[in-house]
């Protein structure tokens, strides 16, 4: 797909151009199972897809897909670039599906978790698909960006890939939660004067982190991360990092956010789009728990969501601010 027709739109919203994107022919579907009306992309990989492949993609890392929705998430220009440039799902696919060996066959709309699993590590993660000359070797994990080259971009999503490629069992996920991460007040200090903050979350296999901020003991990120939440989810753990160039960065403490009271309550109500403003739930702090004040799970606007407040652990100070927000698989 050509360029030109976005090139005189440019200063239109991220969300209109991926919008019109997706209003494609080629976009109508999943690139991954073929199910219709997909809202979820890779921007890395260039594809947009299904909620139920959007699932096994966030299992994968972003360091091989980072998921985003065409409706919820804003889009850095890199990534509405990376989008444009890659054409769609038919141009992606003519590169992932290169060479699909007979006996495998492509997961429909209906297929199992295992299926879309399997297709979709080895499309990739495996790249048992692609084209020999193109295939990437995989390497000790790395952090990788979005580079304006298709065929550079091919190998960025695979060089961060991890050489044991262990497929760990099959998980099913229940639902998505989103994080926003707010700000952090009186950190630890891990420079001379002064640290280089970010947020590090982990979901079960998931891990997922925020920008770093500079020389900064109090910063503010109000920025918004998405985590799959499988069957058998754990606590929501955070760290806190000081970013250092030349040698290893510094914890600046950690901290666990239990999620069943969040996400009890809003499988109880249902959509809860179908009740007004009210508290559902409240998780309580305790000597066990990281939390400053008591955590009250609430209906806002139709939404399942929760502010909480933690004081890190295992560090001599530091405080962090979160909103969660439950989105059930069917949203």
């Amino acid at each position: 797909m050509s360029n030109r027709a976005y090139e005189l739109g440019r200063p239109a919203s991220g969300k209109r151009i991926i919008k019109d994107l997706l209003n494609q022919s080629d976009n109508r579907s999943c690139a991954d199972c073929g199910a219709p009306d997909p809202k979820w992309a890779s921007s890395n990989i260039g594809v947009f897809i299904c909620l139920k492949c959007c699932g096994v993609h966030r299992s994968l890392g972003t360091h091989i897909s980072k998921v985003l929705s065409v409706t919820l998430d804003d889009w850095s220009d890199d990534e509405i670039d990376a989008m444009i440039e890659v054409g769609g799902n038919s141009s992606a696919n003519s590169i992932y599906e290169a060479f699909i060996p007979e006996g495998v066959k492509k997961p429909g709309p209906d297929a199992s978790h295992e299926e879309r699993t399997r297709f979709i590590r080895s499309k990739y993660e495996l790249q048992e698909f692609l084209k020999p000359s193109l295939r990437i070797s995989s390497r000790p994990s790395e952090r990788s960006t979005l580079q304006s080259s298709f065929s550079r971009k091919i190998m960025d999503s695979f060089r961060s890939s991890n050489s044991s490629n262990k497929s760990g069992g099959m998980v099913e996920f229940i639902g998505l939660l989103k994080v926003k991460v707010i700000n952090g007040t009186n950190l630890a200090i891990r420079d001379m004067l002064s640290s280089d903050p970010y947020v590090v979350l982990n979901l079960g296999q998931q891990t997922v982190q925020t920008n770093v901020i500079k020389s900064n003991l109090n910063p503010v990120w109000n920025q918004e991360l998405m985590l799959s939440v499988p069957q058998d989810f754990g606590p929501l753990k955070l760290r806190v990092f000081d970013h250092d160039t030349f040698s290893a960065d510094d914890i600046m403490g950690e901290a666990e956010v239990d999620l069943q009271p969040m996400i009890t309550s809003a499988m109880a109500f249902g959509d809860a789009g179908m009740f007004g403003d009210m508290q559902i739930g409240k998780w309580l702090k305790s000597h066990d728990n990281a939390l400053i004040t008591d955590s009250t799970v609430n209906i806002v606007d139709g939404k399942v969501k929760q502010e909480v407040s933690l004081k890190l652990q295992n560090v001599e100070s530091g405080e962090i601010e979160l909103e969660l927000e439950w989105m059930p698989l069917d949203q």
